[in-house]
């Protein structure tokens, strides 16, 4: 072995930097893109990162389909997200092993973005509203999938999308405010475990714009989230995020100058153009030849892309996985796995004792989602499909209605006819007929029930019958109908946005709204009606409903409601009437609200995968006790959340920690088919751990299980503290009358919050409360603790400049760049907007203030004491007009501050930008 960096008893660093030391410049440049260029004289083969794995590998055919990440969460079981993920990895090195080009080992997964609004398009892809918890899955799913071996990854997880992003809408042109506070306390955290113990090795920053910066550019990169792992960390770009640099986000002139700040804020790989890399390449060499870049600057990119290939075995004479195969994928093992966490996932929120259901003879399966199974983007495909009717058909004699409306299309000229090959609808004599399906928020699918595809708009606008479904990136197969006078509507198909028209006799999208055929529907069959009549002859209805993970938000794309879709509510409501046997199941990646709570039961999980129809039947028929629970609050409303686009969950009493309302079902909620008691609870804290013990006791007649759950409370603080913040958890499993002691330990360093007046965590001298239950609501005994710690002193502002964005509160402001590369500062939103540093000592009498700052419209700073509209003025500093970036030190001598106070500074005019105030002392 004749070249250093093949021998595997070389120390990783070394080894890097052998083969480090080999390539040229241009070589190197060759490795910053998704698609390595391969290096043939040294025998480095083609490298492509990015292989989708979120709940099992996707997009490469067949394989086990898990369920949503949501309802692996939902499972509350790390060791169980573990095994998912080990599987996982095993299909992806199999499909590796198959065809590297295809199945790369660098695979993006898990998401760890904590689910704060429901209404998130991409709300099934993460874990949990909480952070703790959202860490705690993504290290277990992240260890699966990076392999047992110490040395030599299976694969390397990434972790996605870093930074504050909650929302499709605008996705890469709005910017979160992550105040200070809520980025170290709620964003951050999730990042670190998996990161922290060596779990996920690279991580993709995401579409948006963090406090006005790109979230591709953010100095947290490398000062924060490289410093939690033991091991280099290979930062990449979300697809085509690179090229938003200069486009939709215009924060840099060109190219060039856009990929030299991407890559001295450290990104390492550019997901851009798919393989077609020489534009992306070309502006990495232009940046070199204008010295934006320097070598070195490529080498630490460098550095980072090859450490994760040295980490997957590549350059070793063997791995602990070459023997990995095909015969893996979808293996019986995996099966009984996917079949185990659909199972373990499922949540009874609802339960009058019907459930587990006994002595059953007919069932009816009602509903649209009663007989299919649904991929989201981020799906596998499914190598078979366990359907609620093909599950429950297996345990007793089961009838279906899919309680869908049948419909006519007539236009004036005739009745809508379909082509029965699947080719352009047209116009003839007598009418075929459709199902429609509501989807909610105004989306409808159409099926033709001739040929049982769907309507859908081909290439040229022409809407045909071709499609056996909502699908695709582009979903063309959904509609909104648009009322017209005498009873007409018209068809506005939602991906374009253009109207159904006549030309002739095809059906063709136009873009006038006036050019859009009337057309007449009439129903020939009541779905709800239908589904009531089937309902009323069986022993149990279970009515199946939820969303389509296509069309009910998704990613692009989020959602204005969470209501279940008005016909679904109207075919529960009918059943429900005609059957008071009714069971409720939900399937649906996000929280859901419905008009009537008054149903014997009430089940959900996410869309749960191949085994879900077995799963679920097992659940029913209570050869399982329900052992999910829930890991989002679920509001009555949407209208209980704030705006979508308001990230600070703190100021907006938003997220489990800080709701004030009472939820639907509240975080962590799940029933068991037992009931279980609390007791004996003793809480100590010494040598810094907090320690709590209690006996849990299955007090029912049936084995059961609980998740236990403990939170915390401080009780008194200087700033606004979560109601209640998870600790902890433990499932436990007990027979009946069985008892067992459960036990925390934590370090009182994790009661620690941001301090913002010293700019790091403390952790206060306070009383705490500690609450353990079975949900955030449902606390069974609860007892009090002191923490020893801090006593924060007021704020001495005359012992150096004061960042703005350290405010304790604020009205009517942005956080926004201070600069292009690093430092964040307030920008108003409005006149009169203000900030408030609270407890500001002015010692003996402050004499001058400096503030860093520049108005786009020029304007006042007027600093107030202890009241934004009533309180003395103690300065006023004219702000002059400038460009966004030029701020200026603007001076003013201050009358009369001295002593302590809370300080407003109040921004008179809209457009002002503040980055730092500066006390002088008096003399």
């Amino acid at each position: 072995m004749n070249e250093p960096f093949r021998d595997p008893e070389l120390p990783l660093a070394r080894r890097i930097a052998d083969l480090q030391a080999r390539l040229t410049l241009e070589e190197k440049v060759g490795l910053l893109h998704q698609y390595h260029a391969p290096v043939e004289r040294l025998g480095l083969g083609r490298f492509r990162t990015g292989t989708e794995a979120l709940h099992g590998l996707a997009w490469m055919g067949p394989a086990t389909v898990f369920p949503q990440a949501v309802g692996l969460a939902s499972t509350w079981d790390p060791e169980l997200v573990r095994r998912v993920g080990e599987a996982t990895s095993d299909e992806v090195v199999a499909f590796h092993h198959k065809d590297p080009d295809a199945a790369g080992l660098n695979v993006w997964a898990p998401v760890v973005n904590p689910l704060r609004d429901p209404r998130w398009g991409r709300n099934e892809e993460g874990y949990s509203e909480d952070p703790w918890l959202t860490g705690v899955m993504a290290t277990a799913y992240a260890s699966g999938l990076r392999g047992s071996d110490p040395t030599v990854l299976k694969t390397a997880p990434t972790l996605k999308h870093f930074l504050g992003y909650n929302n499709e809408t605008d996705r890469c042109v709005t910017s979160s405010n992550l105040p200070p506070r809520v980025l170290h306390e709620y964003e951050l955290p999730a990042y670190r475990p998996a990161l922290e113990q060596g779990a996920a090795v690279a991580v993709m920053p995401s579409y948006n714009l963090v406090n006005g910066r790109p979230a591709h550019l953010s100095p947290l990169i490398n000062e924060v989230l490289r410093g939690w792992a033991p091991d280099d960390v290979l930062v990449v770009s979300d697809a085509y995020a690179p090229g938003n640099l200069t486009g939709l986000q215009a924060y840099h002139d060109d190219g060039p100058e856009a990929y030299a700040h991407a890559i001295k804020a450290g990104l390492d790989s550019f997901t851009q153009d798919d393989d077609r890399t020489e534009v992306t390449l070309g502006h990495i060499r232009r940046a070199l030849e204008r010295d934006l870049l320097t070598e070195s600057d490529l080498d630490v990119a460098v550095r980072h892309a090859l450490s994760i290939r040295f980490r997957l075995g590549e350059f070793d004479p063997a791995t602990p996985y070459d023997d990995i195969t095909e015969a893996v994928v979808n293996c019986p093992e995996h099966q009984a796995l996917a079949r185990e966490a659909a199972r373990r996932s499922i949540v009874l929120l609802r339960n009058d004792g019907i459930l587990p259901l006994t002595s059953v003879r007919t069932i009816a399966v009602i509903g649209q989602l009663g007989d299919t199974l649904m991929e989201d983007w981020y799906s596998g495909t499914l190598p078979y499909a366990v359907t609620a009717r093909a599950g429950l058909s297996e345990r007793c004699e089961t009838l279906f209605c899919e309680a869908v409306d049948r419909i006519t299309l007539s236009a004036e000229d005739g009745p809508v006819i379909v082509d029965l090959d699947g080719g352009p609808l047209g116009i003839g004599t007598e009418p075929d007929t459709f199902d429609l399906f509501d989807w909610g928020g105004g989306s409808y699918a159409l099926r033709a029930t001739a040929t049982g595809r769907y309507l859908s708009v081909d290439d040229g606008g022409v809407l045909v019958n071709d499609q056996p479904g909502p699908s695709g990136w582009e979903v063309r197969q959904t509609f909104r109908m648009e009322d017209r006078p005498r009873g007409a509507l018209a068809l506005r198909h939602i991906s374009t946005g253009r109207y159904v028209a006549l030309e002739g006799e095809v059906f063709r999208l136009v873009d006038d709204a006036d050019a859009a055929v009337w057309l007449t529907m009439e129903r020939i069959v009541n779905g709800a009606e239908a589904a009531a009549a089937l309902a009323a002859t069986v022993d149990v209805a279970v009515v199946v409903v939820g969303d389509h993970p296509l069309v009910n938000g998704r990613e692009t794309e989020d959602r204005l409601d969470l209501a279940l879709p008005a016909a679904q509510q109207a075919v529960v409501r009918a059943v429900r009437a005609a059957n008071p046997r009714t069971v409720m199941v939900i399937s649906s990646g996000y929280p859901v609200t419905w008009a009537d709570e008054d149903l014997p039961a009430v089940l959900w999980s996410s869309h749960g995968g191949q085994e879900y129809g077995h799963a679920l039947a097992e659940v029913l028929f209570g050869d399982a006790d329900p052992e999910g629970r829930l890991t989002q609050t679920w509001y009555r409303s949407a209208r209980e959340l704030p705006d979508l686009l308001d990230y600070d969950i703190i100021a907006a009493d938003a997220t489990y920690q800080y709701f004030r309302g009472t939820p639907l079902y509240p975080f962590g909620h799940g029933l068991s088919y037992t009931t279980f008691d609390y007791g004996d609870l003793t809480v100590s804290v010494l040598d810094g751990r907090v320690t709590a013990s209690a006996t849990v006791t299955n007090t029912g007649s049936r084995a059961g299980v609980e998740v236990v759950q403990i939170y915390t409370h401080q009780q008194r603080s200087r700033v606004k503290q979560a109601l209640r913040r998870l600790r902890g958890f433990v499932k436990v499993r007990l027979a009946p009358g069985e008892s067992t002691r459960v036990g925390w330990t934590f370090d009182v360093g994790d009661l620690a919050f941001w301090d913002v007046t010293r700019n790091r965590s403390v952790v206060e001298d306070a009383p705490h409360k500690i609450m353990i239950g079975g949900s955030a609501r449902d606390f069974r005994l609860s007892a009090r603790f002191h923490v020893e710690g801090e006593n924060i002193p007021p704020r001495a502002v005359l012992d150096g400049p004061i960042p703005a964005v350290d405010h304790d509160e604020y009205d009517s402001v942005a956080f926004v760049d201070a600069d292009r590369v690093s430092g964040d500062a307030v920008r108003s939103t409005a006149e009169g907007a203000w900030i408030l540093f609270r407890s500001v000592d002015l010692g003996a009498g402050a004499a001058s203030c400096a503030v860093r700052a520049v108005g786009t419209e020029g304007g006042v700073i007027t600093l107030r004491l202890d009241d934004p509209l009533y309180g003395p003025v103690i300065g006023d500093i004219p702000v002059p007009r400038a460009g966004r970036y030029d701020l200026a030190e603007l001076r003013t001598g201050l009358a009369d501050a001295r002593g302590v106070h809370d300080l407003y500074v109040v921004l008179e005019n809209t457009g002002i930008t503040v980055a730092t105030l500066t006390f002088g002392k008096a003399v």
